[in-house]
This record gives C-alpha cells, sequence and structure tokens, in this order.
C-alpha cells in the first residue's frame, strides 16, 4: 500500500512540475487551475498540509492573498489592529485593486472603536465588511449597558475562523489575526495550529462563511458607524509593510506563486470532512442547553477511541457526560493526555478557575493532565520570529487539536469546553490520515516535555502536585506554579461560582 501511494504522489508531483514548466511565471490566475489539476488526481479526498507555525501562517494568508485572482473570503472572531493585522487588511486591498472580490466578516466581540476603520475598508468597490452579532451600543457605557440588556444574544459568539482564496484553498484552525498568533510579538506569543487545505472540503468551508455572512445575525459594516470621518487608508501597505519588517517578518520570494512553487506538491490527501455550528435560531438563544453540532460531533469521534487520545485544548472544563466516557475509555484501556494553559500561562484567569474548579475530577477520570509552562524550553524552537522567549515568560496555547489512535485529525476553532458546546459558534475540520496525525502528534508530545509542562498528579496525599524538569532536575510544586499569590487568590475567588458555561 505504501508503495502504490509514494507512486501516487511522484505522479502528482510529475504533473505539477509539468503544469509549472508550461506556465512559466507562474500567475496568480493558476490557483484555481492547479489546485483542480492535483485534486482531479485524488477523487474525494482533500490536500492538507500542516500550518504549525504563527509565521508559516502569515505568509501562508500573505502568498494566498497575492495569488488570488477571484475572491478572498475571511471570517474571523477577532482581527487586531495592530502590525499583522494591518498588514493582511492591506494585502486584501491590494488583491481589491486587482479586481479580487474581498469579503471581511467579523464577530464583534473586538471590533469596538474601530466601526470607521471597517466602514473605510468597505468604501472600497470590491470591498465588503460585515459584522455579526453587533451591540446596539457601539462604544463605551452604551456597549456595556448593551452587553447586560441583551445578555442572551450576545453571548452567542462567531469564534469561526478561515482564509479561504479563490474557493480553491483555505485555512481553517484555531488561529485569530494578531501579532500574538503570528509570532510577532515583542511580549507575549501563542502556540496556535491550522490545516491548509484544498479540494472538495474548501466547498463546505465555504458554505460554512455563506451560512454567517447572509445570516440575519449579519449587519454591514457601514451601517455600524457613526458620523466620524472616514479613515484614510491610502499609506496602509507602505505603513504596514514597514512595521511588520520591524517586527521581523519577510514575505516569501514569489508571493504568487508560493503556494503552487513550494506547498501544493506536499499536500496530503486525505479524507476530510468539516463540521460547523449555524447560526443559532431564536429558540436556540432562548434555551442553550443543547449541544451544537460541533460538540456531538467531536463526542461520536471520541468514543470512536480504542488506543490514544492526544488532545491540546487552550480552554478546558469537562462535566457529566465528558467526564462519564472519560471514564469509560480509561476503563477500556485508552491513553488520554492533554495539554492546556496553566495558571501561570493562561491569558484568562477566569477561564483557568473554571477548569481549576474541574481539575480533579478530569484526573479521577483518568486523564493525564498537563499544563503548559510560560517559560517552555518549547518556546525557543516553536517561535520563529520574536525573541521574546530569549527575554521572559511570554508563551501561551491557544490550539484546538485532537488526536485519536494516530489516524483521526481534528483542528479547528473548538475548545474542549462548555462555552465552545453550547454557546459559540464553532467548526471542526476532521481528517483521516495517520501521515498527519503523526505530524501532529509529534508537535503536541514537545510540549509534552517536562522541560514545557506540568505534568499534573496526585501525591501520597491526594492532594495536587506539579511536576516539571530545569537543568535536567525534577522540580515538584504542590501549588500552582509561576503564578502569584495575588493570581492564585484570584483563581480560587473565581472556583466559587459556576460559570463554567460563559467561560
Amino acid at each position: 500500500m505504501q508503495f502504490f501511494m509514494r507512486k501516487k504522489r511522484l505522479a502528482a508531483r510529475v504533473v505539477l512540475v509539468i503544469l509549472a514548466l508550461t506556465s512559466l511565471p507562474v500567475l496568480a490566475s493558476d490557483l484555481r487551475q492547479e489546485t483542480d489539476a492535483a485534486t482531479a488526481l485524488h477523487p474525494g479526498l482533500s490536500g492538507v498540509t500542516l500550518v504549525d507555525s504563527g509565521a508559516q501562517a502569515l505568509r501562508h494568508r500573505d502568498a494566498l492573498a497575492a495569488a488570488a485572482s477571484q475572491s478572498i473570503d475571511a471570517q474571523y472572531y477577532i482581527w487586531n489592529s495592530d502590525a499583522s493585522g494591518r498588514y493582511l487588511a492591506a494585502r486584501l486591498l491590494a488583491a481589491a485593486d486587482r479586481g479580487v472580490r474581498v469579503r471581511i466578516l467579523l464577530d464583534d466581540i473586538n471590533v469596538a472603536g474601530r466601526d470607521a476603520v471597517l466602514a473605510s475598508l468597505a468604501a472600497h468597490p470590491n470591498v465588503q465588511v460585515r459584522i455579526y452579532n453587533p451591540s446596539a451600543g457601539r462604544r463605551g457605557f452604551l456597549r456595556i449597558l448593551g452587553f447586560i440588556r441583551d445578555f442572551s444574544q450576545v453571548n452567542r459568539r462567531m469564534h469561526n475562523k478561515s482564509f479561504t482564496v479563490d474557493g480553491a484553498v483555505t485555512i481553517v484552525g484555531g488561529r485569530n489575526v494578531g501579532d500574538e498568533y503570528f509570532d510577532l510579538d515583542p511580549v507575549m506569543n501563542f502556540r496556535d495550529r491550522e490545516l491548509l487545505v484544498a479540494g472538495p472540503v474548501v466547498g463546505q468551508v465555504s458554505a460554512g462563511f455563506e451560512a454567517f455572512w447572509t445570516s440575519t445575525w449579519t449587519r454591514l459594516a457601514e451601517s455600524q458607524a457613526s458620523a466620524d470621518p472616514a479613515t484614510d487608508l491610502s499609506g496602509l501597505q507602505k505603513a504596514a509593510t514597514n512595521e511588520v519588517t520591524a517586527l521581523g517578518y519577510q514575505p516569501p520570494d514569489n508571493l504568487a506563486g508560493y503556494f503552487q512553487a513550494e506547498t501544493l506538491q506536499d499536500l496530503i490527501w486525505a479524507p476530510a470532512h468539516l463540521v460547523f455550528d449555524s447560526p443559532p435560531t431564536p429558540e436556540q438563544v432562548a434555551d442553550s442547553d443543547e449541544a451544537q453540532p460541533v460538540a456531538r460531533e467531536l463526542r461520536k469521534l471520541v468514543a470512536t477511541a480504542r488506543n490514544e487520545i492526544l488532545a491540546e485544548s487552550a480552554y478546558l472544563i469537562l462535566v457529566g457526560e465528558s467526564l462519564d466516557e472519560a471514564a469509560r475509555l480509561h476503563a477500556a484501556g485508552v491513553q488520554m493526555r492533554v495539554l492546556t494553559n496553566s495558571l501561570a500561562s493562561n491569558d484568562l484567569v477566569t477561564n483557568h478557575s473554571g477548569y481549576a474548579r474541574h481539575r480533579s475530577a478530569m484526573l479521577d477520570a483518568g486523564i493525564d493532565l498537563y499544563e503548559l509552562r510560560p517559560d517552555a524550553a518549547a518556546c525557543r524552537r516553536l517561535i520563529e520570529v520574536s525573541r521574546a522567549c530569549d527575554e521572559h515568560p511570554a508563551f501561551s496555547l491557544h490550539s484546538k487539536s485532537l488526536i485519536l489512535d494516530r489516524r483521526v485529525v481534528y483542528v479547528g476553532s473548538f475548545n474542549l469546553n462548555l462555552r465552545s458546546t453550547y454557546l459559540n459558534s464553532e467548526t471542526a475540520l476532521i481528517v483521516d490520515s495517520p501521515e498527519l496525525a503523526e505530524q501532529i502528534a509529534a508537535s503536541m508530545e514537545e510540549l509534552l516535555r517536562p522541560d514545557s509542562s506540568w505534568r499534573v498528579l496526585r501525591n501520597s496525599d491526594g492532594r495536587l502536585e506539579w511536576v516539571t524538569e530545569v537543568a535536567g532536575e525534577e522540580v515538584r510544586s504542590t501549588h500552582e506554579p509561576m503564578a502569584g499569590r495575588w493570581k492564585r487568590f484570584t483563581s480560587r475567588f473565581y472556583r466559587m461560582f459556576p460559570l463554567e458555561k460563559y467561560l
């Protein structure tokens, strides 16, 4: 079987080389043509490659924007107004200048104060910007009041993330747009993960985008803007390029041909499908006690495990049926290892408090828990651009991934917690590929090393201990390490309240 797979991959590369030689130089208009040619060699399969670092993620988006000839659809929970956020906005404007139709769909959670900027982007004839579930109050106290008044509706967020070009290639995963997601932040960077995909699954991602783009919950960005003066975007490209260059980003050579020359030939072709949560109905808003489609799909997937489950989740809260299922799997001999944030690495103390409230129950269910160290040795190996790891503890987990039996892979926006299960709209890309599973498992296990995470155990008295290695020596802590007294107190304080569903 491996022999035939190698021959098939060799044939695919030969076809791609012929396409390249007969169409030099590589042009942006070739993107759909070449992905269709590659897909034809693998009927029913999608081509997948791992996007494992922030630097890779920005390069891929940059290159795909340059290669676009028809359309770009970008859907994000957060799009920061920092160097990389401005740079990608400028790259989309450059594509629009070439005649590419650009659609940007943002959740309202991080839009506050930027309505005028988004309206200015949408003023371009080839750019449309829409806001999902916008608060009636657009700034200051009125915005806060809107959150309080419409709590049930405002609490339903679009947590999906995708970047789709020409309906031919998409990037799906847990990464938002911002310096800390692209290895560019000088203080703190996230460990995240995505998959770049070509083939049939791209149509499924586009269907998810359309469900939100046309939703009654979505509004035109210009309809949310006040009478504030328009933002001048004429110098955005030069200024943003200077900003990301100063932070260490270097775009690849031959941007428009980068995907075809560097990525397409290395895709892993495998069965893949996307599951997404649609915008909720009024009835679902009123009653949020039913698990959503992504949660149900992942629950069924986990139940099929026979030997091993390996997972990363930035925010982790398992209760009720999930703990019962974990206990059943443990009794059946399935090893379950899960990495999440420690109190020291978590960017949200409230979220950690929910996890800590149920940490002992998860251990009792047979889950091996690991918590990321903010000074993880792996940080220096994984963060390609920023030198933050060399200067101070500066590492946090943001990935959402799952591997079953070293064969089936989930990568997406879904955290293993109650908010993702019941409230947020999420996406899950599921791929059946031992080759991809081994790649992601190796990536995960790098952070499970004792120089990069704490293993949470019970000591002889039944109390929790955090076990790690420093300079090759085992170190044990009896309280949450590298977190000051005030942070530990705050976490314990929040644990008194049953807020897990909203964290």
